[in-house]
């Protein structure tokens, strides 16, 4: 059954009130300071993304950095474990695939909140020089390149959504820089009343869902030293359509699997008739099952890996429809990072 609207507002809600604890401490190489220096602690909105924060770090930073009239905030770039976090991603995406507690390993409330405790606050190292160029664009001082990458993330998710990309495209300018600063605001309301005109309304379906799956793959050793190892992530992306067709029952489906094809008008023969067949809602376990079939066998239940929104594992049973509309990142995809069980 759908939901009603009000319980996806209010889901969005609160996906819009979540916060990280960051605790972001300054390059060790760049400091002009023997020890560590004190660190820039800050509760920041899972769906904002690192660079706004960069402007604050320079001036915090400002009497700590040996040669601090060398750098610009738009110098900036984060890492975390050596591993340099890519910008473009929301923080709540990157906490979830670099440190997030996994909720499919929890086997009590205790220990589920030992974990979480354990990996926040989330400990980030700022660097202002040494741009790693092989892995990061380099950021504008204007933040031009942060937003068109932004809009442009939003064009592919719309086009995805609706087979054009003329509602993004037909935006007004005060609409189209409006939509990203409500996302930098964290300005729910503003960000409603833009997003709305991109969405087909309810009673209309999408034509495809634009969803992204993460799979983090073991660590692969550096060409520079086969002993340092750096984790690596695929990212899988496949049109998702809002329904899918299935037999009347899951006895049909089985006979199907066994049904010689139904003759031609021009062949002879009389063939058995095919099951009936009807639509269903896309789920999350339907979407895992055919795309990763081998760590979903089931639709229903997860066996070997399970899927993480927001730092919340999604119930399979959920409607992919309904996710992206209450659940999507401000650039209106579904980032799903895909977890290990056991």
């Amino acid at each position: 059954m759908a939901m009603e609207q009000a319980t996806l507002n209010s889901i969005q809600k609160t996906i819009w009130d979540g916060h990280l604890s960051l605790s972001i401490t300054l390059a060790p190489s760049e400091s002009r300071k023997f020890d560590q220096t004190d660190p820039y602690l800050i509760s920041y909105p899972r769906i904002s993304y690192l660079p706004s924060l960069l402007p604050r770090l320079k001036a915090f930073f400002h009497s700590s950095l040996i040669d601090p009239a060398a750098y610009s905030p738009h110098d900036g770039w984060f890492s975390f474990e050596n591993v340099a976090l890519k910008w473009h991603y929301p923080v709540g995406l990157l906490y979830d695939l670099y440190a997030g507690a996994d909720p499919a390993t929890k086997s009590s409330d205790t220990e589920s909140s030992s974990s979480k405790d354990a990996s926040l606050p989330w400990r980030l190292v700022v660097h202002f020089s040494d741009w790693p160029g092989e892995e990061l664009v380099r950021l504008d001082a204007q933040g031009m390149v942060m937003h068109d990458a932004f809009i442009n993330s939003v064009k592919e998710a719309d086009f995805i959504r609706n087979g054009t990309a003329k509602g993004i495209m037909s935006l007004s300018k005060d609409d189209s820089s409006g939509l990203w600063k409500a996302v930098q605001d964290v300005d729910l309301p503003a960000f409603q009343r833009i997003m709305n005109i991109l969405l087909p309304s309810p009673s209309q379906p999408f034509r495809n869902l634009p969803i992204r799956l993460f799979l983090p793959l073991p660590p692969k050793p550096s060409s520079d030293s086969p002993s340092d190892s750096s984790p690596s992530l695929k990212v899988i992306q496949s049109p998702i359509p809002p329904t899918i067709t299935l037999p009347q029952s899951q006895s049909q489906m089985s006979q199907s699997i066994i049904l010689p094809p139904a003759p031609s008008r021009n062949s002879p023969g009389t063939g058995s008739p095919q099951p009936p067949l009807h639509s269903q809602p896309q789920t999350i376990g339907s979407v895992l099952h055919s795309i990763l079939p081998n760590l979903f066998p089931s639709r229903r239940t997860p066996v070997l890996a399970k899927p993480v929104l927001h730092g919340a594992a999604v119930p399979m049973s959920a409607s992919v429809e309904e996710v992206v509309r209450c659940s999507a990142y401000g650039d209106g995809w579904v980032y799903i990072v895909v977890r290990m069980m056991g």
